[in-house]
């Protein structure tokens, strides 16, 4: 049976910047565009032209090579005409390929947000769809509110669809712009719109408030329409939209949908989809949501000892799809919850064997767990937890001993009279019997500690030039002023390896210098492995 295309359509730029506290700057915004176009998505969103500096700048130029690069913006003002709307205008003379109108398609909207009639709004529809194909752009029309429109009113809702389809838009998509309808209602609603508008020019847009933006789309493609829209990580105003990164890797690895349609996204491609959701969220400097679909860390992370253990028999005994197929890894966590299935099966990862009856084994695990009580947290720190491991099982060579490091923070007065906060550490190392000493500023303390350590090991200073700090997490564990405190890092290299790294203190810079020093130390380690050299050491 031949597959059907479904065609996806990325508004991450549009209207996953309506999130609270997210505010993309044009660099951002040519970075993702790459990296939705790099992956394969159909339609990039890029954002409103004349609706604000960014925007308008950002559509000066095309800004994916294969993609088709979409603007977005209102129809037709009622009561003006084409040639004399700006809004209109800015949109038909962006660099873009393709247009996408919002209309209003409830007609309680039209009357209140519009104030105009319901045939001035059906005109505003025609027209401007019909402008924007003598542009020679790509023209779609985004029915805003349409399933509570059609709840409301069908007979309106089914004329708005109406009016883009015989206009000519290529995709007339449906809007449950309040994230409220139901999966079952939208699957009803699409096949009544198919009497009026074939299901291949259909589109679905769903909203989160419900938590069921991804089911309602799935519905909605079941029901019949083929293009569907989202965001990554499912950004968006209110609750977020469907998430596309959930999204795409159903449809492409669960047989009843990969069975009867194709994404035009590659198996390679979709390896590289946990990449996207992490690197996208770097660009965003927010830390990944560990329990996201597919993509999250503990997406394929087992804690309990007797999953564990029937997870080593058969993979498939508590995975839904193979990790590798999105990118991501299976973990078998260490914690004061795991049993030995879950230690074997980490170290085995980490490529340290070591029998079940070892002595040495229920040793590491009464260490992890007594430190665990005392605040470490190394089912979210494996670098952490394979130092700990090697160091007490095998050997580690010992690179560097840190002899001391002072940490200075002072609040002054710069040569133009501003007040200045300059973070200042010191670090003394001994390498091979040679003490050494390193100062740096740095933007905070921390910053400047992690500048001091790296700045002269020696023979080994070379091997860190492509080291980097990615994410730093603290955590209270208790309050006080004089709290203990958690500090989690995550660091990772020039292959694209990522490793995280924990300390614990009752002292905030004394926790992160345990990080820190363990994060160098992995890397350190790794590389000798890679090259056969730990042993020698």
């Amino acid at each position: 049976m031949k597959k059907e295309r479904i065609y996806l359509y990325d508004t991450t730029l549009r209207d996953g910047q309506q999130t609270p506290g997210i505010d993309f700057s044009i660099e951002d915004k040519k970075t993702i565009a790459a990296m939705l176009d790099e992956f394969g998505v159909d339609y990039v969103e890029g954002g409103y032209p004349g609706a604000n500096p960014t925007d308008t700048a950002f559509f000066k130029r095309r800004q994916t090579a294969r993609a088709k690069f979409v603007a977005f913006g209102m129809t037709k003002r009622a009561g003006v005409s084409a040639s004399n709307d700006p809004g209109l205008s800015a949109l038909l003379q962006s660099a873009s390929d393709a247009v996408c109108f919002v209309a209003k398609s409830w007609d309680y909207h039209v009357r209140v947000a519009l104030g105009c009639t319901n045939e001035e709004n059906l005109e505003g529809i025609t027209t401007s769809v019909t402008a924007a194909r003598m542009a020679g752009k790509e023209a779609m029309v985004d029915c805003e509110h349409f399933f509570d429109g059609y709840k409301a009113n069908p007979e309106y809702a089914l004329a708005c669809a109406a009016a883009a389809y015989e206009a000519g838009a290529r995709w007339v998509v449906l809007c449950d712009t309040n994230g409220g309808t139901q999966a079952g209602e939208v699957a009803e609603i699409v096949h009544a719109v198919r009497n009026v508008v074939p299901g291949e020019r259909l589109g679905i847009h769903a909203h989160n408030d419900t938590g069921q933006a991804v089911a309602v789309s799935l519905a909605a493609i079941d029901a019949g329409v083929r293009q569907v829209q989202g965001t990554l990580n499912g950004l968006g105003e209110r609750c977020g939209n469907a998430d596309l990164i959930a999204l795409i890797p159903t449809l492409m690895l669960k047989p009843y949908w990969a069975d009867r349609f194709e994404t035009g996204i590659g198996s390679h491609a979709l390896a590289g989809i946990t990449r996207l959701s992490h690197t996208f969220d770097d660009v965003l400097n927010r830390a990944p949501n560990e329990q996201a679909p597919y993509a999250g860390a503990s997406a394929f992370a087992t804690k309990a000892g007797i999953h564990a253990s029937a997870l080593l028999k058969d993979p498939a005994t508590y995975e839904h799809v193979p990790p590798e197929a999105v990118g991501n890894r299976r973990r078998l966590m260490v914690s004061d919850q795991g049993g030995k299935s879950n230690f074997i099966a980490e170290l085995e990862r980490c490529g340290v064997k070591v029998a079940k009856d070892d002595p040495r084994l229920d040793t590491l695990i009464a260490l992890v767990k007594e430190r665990e009580a005392a605040g470490y947290a190394y089912e979210s720190a494996d670098a952490s937890f394979e130092l700990l491991a090697r160091g007490l099982l095998g050997a580690i060579p010992l690179f560097f001993n840190v002899l001391s490091f002072r940490c200075l923070v002072e609040r002054r007065y710069d040569s133009n009279g501003l007040i200045k906060t300059v973070s200042e550490a010191i670090v003394k190392v001994e390498i091979d019997g040679e003490m050494r000493m390193s100062v740096a500023e740095g933007h905070g303390p921390v910053n400047a500690l992690d500048i001091a350590l790296r700045k002269d090991l020696g023979r080994y200073q070379s091997e860190i030039e492509d080291l980097e700090l990615v994410d730093f997490k603290v955590r209270i564990l208790n309050g006080g002023t004089e709290a203990i405190t958690r500090v989690l890092i995550e660091s990772q290299d020039g292959t694209g390896a990522r490793w995280r790294t924990v300390g614990v203190s009752d002292n905030i810079i004394d926790a992160s210098f345990q990080a820190l020093m363990d994060s160098v130390v992995y890397k350190l380690m790794k590389n000798r492995e890679m090259a056969g050299l730990v042993a020698a050491e």
